[in-house]
Order: C-alpha cells, then sequence, then structure tokens
C-alpha cells in the first residue's frame, strides 16, 4: 500500500527527498481549502525553518496523481543550487507508467511543446513546434506489453531538465499511448493516474523510491 503521507527517503543538512503519495497536490491553494492535502503544507507543519523558503524548499512539482520522489532544499542556498542542477540537466529523473495501447517501438524519444490553453486549464496543448520556453524532452523503454488482456505498456521514462506540466502524460498520449487512470489525456479510468516519480539521481546519489502495488508485480 502506498504511504498514506509524505516519506522521507534520504536527508541531509542540504536537502531531503520525499516519497509523494499520489493523492497529495505539491503545493498549497485551493485543494487545501477543500480539505485536500499538499506536500508544502506538511513540510511546514514538519519544520519551523520551512516557513522561510519558497513553496517550503520544493525544487520541483508533481501532479496530484503522481507519486513519488520529490526533492525538497533545507536552505536558500541549497534551494539555488539544486535548482541550476536541475536546469541544466545535473538531476536525473525517471518516470515508470503504464500506458492503454501500445507504443510502436521498443524505445524511443520526444521533443515536443507543452502549452496551457488558459490561465487555470487543466490540460496542456503538445505540438511538434513552439517556443523553447515550452519544449519538454522525454526519452523512454517499454519494459513489458500486457499479453494477453488489455494492451498495455510499463515505460520507464526519463525525463530530461526541469519538466514541464503534464509533460509525460500528455507526451505519451501525443504518441498514442495516454496513461490508464488518466482520463483527461484519453486513458481509461482508474484509481489512480499511473505515473509514478521511480528514482532520481542528485549529487551522484540514487535515491528510489518503491513501487506502488497497483503497478501490478511487472516491476522491480
Amino acid at each position: 500500500m502506498s504511504a498514506q503521507i509524505p516519506e522521507v527517503l534520504f536527508e541531509n543538512d542540504e536537502f531531503l527527498v520525499l516519497n509523494k503519495p499520489s493523492g497529495w497536490h505539491s503545493v498549497m491553494g485551493k485543494g487545501d481549502e477543500r480539505g485536500e492535502h499538499s506536500v508544502e503544507a506538511w513540510l511546514r507543519q514538519r519544520d519551523s525553518e520551512a516557513e522561510h523558503l519558497p513553496e517550503a524548499g520544493l525544487i520541483h512539482r508533481l501532479d496530484r496523481g503522481t507519486s513519488g520522489c520529490l526533492i525538497v532544499a533545507k536552505t536558500f542556498e541549497a534551494s539555488d543550487i539544486l535548482q541550476e542542477q536541475l536546469r541544466n540537466g545535473g538531476i536525473d529523473k525517471r518516470y515508470l507508467a503504464v500506458t492503454e495501447g501500445r507504443l510502436n517501438h521498443r524505445k524511443g524519444e520526444f521533443v515536443l511543446h507543452f502549452n496551457s490553453r488558459y490561465k487555470g486549464s487543466k490540460k496542456v496543448k503538445v505540438t511538434k513546434d513552439g517556443d523553447h520556453t515550452v519544449r519538454g524532452r522525454c526519452r523512454w523503454w517499454k519494459l513489458e506489453d500486457f499479453d494477453p488482456g488489455p494492451k498495455r505498456t510499463v515505460v520507464e521514462v526519463d525525463l530530461r531538465g526541469p519538466g514541464r506540466r503534464h509533460q509525460v502524460r500528455a507526451g505519451l498520449a501525443f504518441l498514442g499511448a495516454p496513461l490508464v487512470g488518466d482520463p483527461l489525456y484519453g486513458g481509461p479510468e482508474g484509481d489512480r493516474v499511473m505515473l509514478h516519480a521511480w528514482w532520481i539521481s542528485v549529487e551522484g546519489r540514487r535515491i528510489e523510491a518503491p513501487v506502488p502495488e497497483s503497478f501490478g508485480p511487472h516491476v522491480s
């Protein structure tokens, strides 16, 4: 079973890495007013020093339905360094996804552009061409096809750079393989969006979030 609250996977004097549960927002906002959970609020309750950091030190965000590794700075200096590493490719981020439909090749990559249709839009528009400020790149590998049974695939995704909003979800849907549990982008209904931030590599350390049981025995 996935953790019901964030779990600390790694911590030192500069930063920590959390395992964010599916169903939690990354930052505080309207969700908290509805009584829903956010990692930012949890961090502020956990450590009074986090009150002084933007978004309680969060270096990046994960969608509400996505579980897994989330990096949090503990100081302003660490925040600046980690943000720079994220922009310049010094932090590796790997995801696991379960897709509906089959990707045509065993591996591949995409460079696409991700635009919000309007402020507050739930969905992003994906195009092949666009401005570099909204460009996102991913490499991917098929780990396993479900056969016989539903045409579904377990995919490992390497998200390059800081990432764009809904980059993995919208990008794979653009390729014809939307995520299970992600009807916003054409996937079938499910208990959760089948996307998990599996591991990250920061300053030479690989930190892994256990794969949720809902992903089944197909990944270890």
